[in-house]
């Protein structure tokens, strides 16, 4: 059985699961309090456990759709964990998977840093000894709509996507997200990310600063700061860094270090010329390969 098809069975069986919970404590006729409704949509959400899930996770985890755009019927899809110990003041991480076009929940959560983490061969979990959920309530989020389970019902949308609408969904997503778990609203905010999220990660940031301008202070996002592992940026920049790696690291000689340098000095002047079409890339500015 592939990675993918794994991690389709597993979530497809979290919602048989949770949807069992959620009749159940309607039957029994919980929530009279005045956070019924609050508790109701994160009940909806509580997976019990994964197929094949081992003993010992001792955490809570949620999962479903959040919708962004109403009319355009787009939806995305999340994984949230919360932390092994003192949820209630671990900060909270949203990490974001790059490509463009790369599942946050078939890599980041389930072969990188999540609890959880697929095994070759068998459809059975493993607890991560190196999970962030350790140190932070840990949310994983599939974005843009139409990368992994999120989606759009109007085909359009996927001509449309790019680094700014992308942008605009995720910060749609986090204020539609905290309104269902509210008791998250106050917590520290970080995002974090990899290789394309160098994208997906400032622009996020950068949505959140000027929104927090211009809401009322009770919708503000409590934002604290981003984190981006082998960021994608530009190529100028991402050329220059391979190389200063590579040298740093004894990879590569000096004079190799050499020659490389006077390369890319040319390239850069090269890319302050040139306007690359296919993929938006704006010198000086940033790039969207969505275009």
């Amino acid at each position: 059985m592939s990675r993918a098809a794994a991690v389709v069975l597993l979530l497809a069986a979290a919602f048989v699961s949770t949807t069992t919970t959620v009749a159940a404590a309607r039957h029994h006729g919980h929530h009279h309090d005045g956070f019924a409704k609050v508790f109701d949509r994160q009940e909806a959400d509580l997976v019990e456990a994964l197929p094949g899930q081992p003993a010992g996770l001792g955490v809570r985890q949620f999962s479903g759709y959040v919708t962004v755009n109403q009319t355009h019927g787009r939806a995305l899809f999340y994984w949230f964990f919360e932390a092994t110990h003192d949820v209630s003041n671990k900060p909270l991480v949203l990490w974001l998977n790059g490509g463009p076009g790369c599942s946050s929940l078939g890599y980041g959560a389930l072969e990188e840093l999540g609890p959880l983490l697929i095994q070759k061969g068998t459809p059975e979990l493993r607890l991560n000894p190196d999970a962030w959920n350790k140190e932070a309530n840990l949310l994983f989020l599939e974005q843009p709509a139409g990368v992994g389970f999120s989606y759009t019902n109007t085909t359009a949308d996927l001509e449309r996507f790019g680094d700014d609408l992308a942008a605009h969904d995720a910060y749609t997503f986090l204020v539609n997200w905290f309104e269902r778990f509210p008791q998250f609203k106050g917590h520290d905010f970080y995002i974090a990310g990899e290789s394309y999220a160098g994208h997906y990660v400032p622009h996020l940031a950068e949505k959140i600063v000027e929104e927090n301008k211009k809401v009322h202070k009770s919708r503000h996002i409590n934002f604290k700061g981003f984190m981006i592992g082998n960021a994608a940026i530009d190529e100028a920049s991402d050329e220059r860094g391979m190389v200063d790696y590579a040298w740093d690291h004894a990879v590569i000689s000096d004079e190799n270090f050499g020659h490389n340098s006077a390369y890319l000095i040319v390239l850069k002047a090269q890319y302050g010329q040139i306007e690359f079409s296919c993929c938006g890339w704006d010198p000086g500015i940033r790039y969207d390969a969505y275009y």
